[in-house]
């Protein structure tokens, strides 16, 4: 059996393009990737006071289940990179977020927080979706019910850039 893809979405706003690029160098160690979106430079979602995010997706193939890939990649990578978790705000500026958004077409939720998966945040946020919608249009949202292309078009009237990062 093959595994399924899987989706992780990227986010920084501490020295963002160097956070992104090693991030990726990093996963790459870990698994096989298998594609990557463009680099989206948005707003900060929740707090404002802070500089803007730099955004991307990946695609990738990993053996390891959900829970064991969150805790030896996903935490592993946020740890290297110097991930500091504000307590006081769960939306404060970061070296790096890496979450799992899509696996395959699996419904899930898993771990201590519980994390769900496909990600919630993937039909509330532009910054996800249009990442995901980038390297799958067509790939179908297992709760939805509609392709990722469709979910991106609720956004159109969020405009952000493309930042040219060479990864």
């Amino acid at each position: 059996m093959t595994s399924p893809d899987v989706y992780v979405s990227l986010g920084s706003n501490i020295a963002p393009e160097r956070s992104l690029a090693e991030a990726v160098r990093l996963l790459r160690q870990k698994c096989d990737v298998l594609a990557l979106s463009s680099v989206y430079r948005t707003a900060p979602q929740g707090y404002a006071d802070q500089p803007d995010f730099l955004n991307m997706a990946v695609k990738l193939h990993t053996a390891l289940p959900p829970e064991i890939f969150k805790r030896e990649v996903l935490d592993w990578i946020e740890r290297r990179l110097g991930r500091v978790r504000d307590p006081l705000n769960k939306n404060a500026p970061r070296t790096i977020d890496l979450d799992i958004s899509l696996w395959g077409s699996a419904v899930f939720t898993y771990g201590d927080k519980p994390w769900r998966v496909p990600d919630p945040d993937i039909v509330r946020f532009a910054h996800v979706a249009v990442p995901l919608a980038e390297l799958s249009p067509d790939f179908l949202h297992p709760t939805e019910g509609l392709t990722l292309a469709a979910l991106v078009a609720r956004f159109k009237s969020e405009i952000f850039e493309r930042f040219v990062l060479t990864i």
